[in-house]
């Protein structure tokens, strides 16, 4: 296989790069993919070289050549400068927090954030003197009213991973690029395919690869990508951590990574599916998918998305936790379980009630959200019905 000329390799498609960067036949004896690199210590051909740190590789937890393969085509795909492996989505959250705040700073935080993500605000943020303003997913330019003098740092979610609203944000972006504040987001749902926050002046994307980039659900993952002006400070606090992800986990999303474009597709054409017919069941008070008009934020999706992946919410038009408890416990083709983007369907009950603090949430129905897997659409449909069926008879 030829080595690209450059000027080739810029114009591939993103579904061609998860095909083919991160891969190095050459140095990997014609393999198609780079094993995992297991070590810790890694010795130099000489003084000279140890002396001045000049090895390609110079300690296990500093990087190895399977985890530069995956940090090279998360590059790719997010147009980054650089990316950090972590052992997880929160720990990537976190990570990223941590190498732009310090003691004094005030950072704004998008209500619908990821709940660790928030628990870390209040239990450890707080602690160290960093101060917390929740602010509405929906406040778009208006967000200028809520900086500070000690404003540092706004993070994003969007769309919300439990409520989808949708934010706005190339206005949110340019009122932080006015007062010098860093843009961070957490782009689980949607993966570099669906949107890259850099192109949008984001300055760091955050992904919990546990979901799609695994896509397996037998991963526990996290990246974490930046621009040059962020990433030195993103690569120290990283390092100083002492962060570090097995060899066999980072193999394995680099593995998942490969059919991410063709899973990702067919997910998202199989939720929007199963959304749209759940949005005319009885019983199904409201459906929020941020590719239908009944989500907040729908114009901006459409405007800033390549398409929706496989999650959506609903709010079922019952309160009883007997009803709630029949409907799922009636679903033989979902699974109970907190998480998502894996080839298997899921479905979790939530309330957002007791920590919205920005914003009133008071849907007047039960949540479910879903994560649609790569079962047929139509068997799932049908077993969602079966579900509905039973909640309905518990009432």
């Amino acid at each position: 296989m030829r080595k690209l000329e450059k000027r080739i390799a810029e114009t591939l498609k993103s579904a061609t790069k998860l095909a083919m960067r991160g891969r190095r036949p050459e140095e990997t004896f014609g393999f198609v993919n780079v094993p995992p690199f297991r070590g810790s210590t890694v010795v130099y051909p000489d003084a000279e070289s140890c002396l001045a740190h000049k090895n390609r590789y110079t300690y296990g937890r500093r990087g190895n050549p399977t985890s530069e393969a995956l940090e090279e085509l998360w590059n790719e795909l997010e147009g980054a400068a650089g990316t950090v492996i972590c052992p997880s989505g929160a720990s990537a959250v976190t990570t990223a927090m941590l190498s732009v705040l310090k003691s004094g700073d005030h950072v704004l935080v998008v209500d619908s954030v990821y709940r660790p993500t928030r628990n870390f605000c209040e239990n450890h943020l707080r602690r160290y003197g960093v101060e917390t303003t929740y602010y509405d997913p929906l406040v778009g330019a208006g967000i200028e009213a809520l900086v500070k003098p000690n404003t540092r740092a706004i993070m994003m979610e969007s769309p919300g991973s439990q409520t989808f609203e949708v934010q706005d944000v190339p206005a949110i972006v340019a009122v932080a690029k006015r007062h010098g504040i860093v843009t961070m987001i957490d782009n689980t749902y949607a993966t570099g395919l669906l949107f890259r926050p850099l192109d949008f002046g984001v300055d760091i994307s955050i992904n919990a690869a546990t979901k799609y980039p695994s896509g397996h659900s037998d991963v526990l993952i996290g990246l974490v990508a930046a621009n040059e002006a962020h990433l030195p400070a993103l690569k120290a606090t990283h390092g100083d951590l002492g962060i570090y992800l097995g060899p066999d986990d980072v193999f394995l999303t680099l593995r998942g990574l490969r059919t991410m474009n063709i899973r990702l597709k067919e997910q998202g054409i199989n939720a929007l599916h199963v959304a749209k017919t759940l949005a005319t069941r009885k019983g199904v008070k409201r459906v929020l998918h941020p590719a239908l008009h009944s989500c907040p934020g729908h114009e901006i999706f459409q405007r800033d998305f390549k398409g929706p992946s496989g999650m959506f919410s609903i709010i079922l038009d019952v309160m009883s936790d007997r009803q709630v408890a029949a409907f799922l416990n009636n679903l033989g083709l979902f699974g109970m379980g907190y998480s998502w983007g894996g080839f298997e369907s899921l479905a979790v009950p939530f309330d957002c009630t007791p920590f919205r603090t920005a914003t009133t949430y008071a849907p007047g129905g039960r949540g479910i959200r879903f994560s649609i897997g790569l079962e047929d659409p139509e068997d799932l449909i049908a077993d969602l019905d079966r579900g509905l069926a039973a909640m309905h008879a518990a009432g």
